[in-house]
């Protein structure tokens, strides 16, 4: 499994932007996908989660409420629509892929496949 992250950029508080990311490569129906963000000086954190089977989603609580995640089983895509951004949304966000997952799990050591990061900007 492969994951290519596009769509960072820069936006004012308030904004909106969309993150994708492109899955390829072998079978992936029992993955969930997930969406993590490093800021500088801190851990990578967990984002929000989506088993790719069923659509079930998980999101961590600051952002619930305000980004989406959803997968497109047709494009290979996995987005993350933010919205309201606040700067301290600001950070390298990935893409990760936990391949054999029965739950979706927070933790950076269950996701075996990384996209390169995507840097997401915030001003105030």
């Amino acid at each position: 499994v492969q994951l290519q992250a596009s769509g960072g950029g820069l936006v004012q508080a308030g904004g909106s932007l969309t993150v994708s990311c492109a899955v390829s490569g072998r079978a992936f129906s029992r993955s969930v996908m997930a969406w993590f963000r490093q800021a500088p000086g801190k851990e990578r954190e967990f984002v929000a989660g989506v088993f790719w089977s069923s659509g079930m989603t998980t999101y961590t609580d600051s952002v619930k409420g305000r980004f989406t995640i959803s997968r497109d089983s047709a494009k290979n895509t996995v987005d993350l629509q933010m919205n309201n951004l606040k700067p301290e949304d600001t950070a390298v966000y990935y893409c990760a892929a936990d391949l054999a997952a029965k739950f979706i799990v927070t933790k950076v050591g269950a996701y075996t496949k990384w996209g390169q990061g995507t840097q997401v900007t915030v001003s105030s």
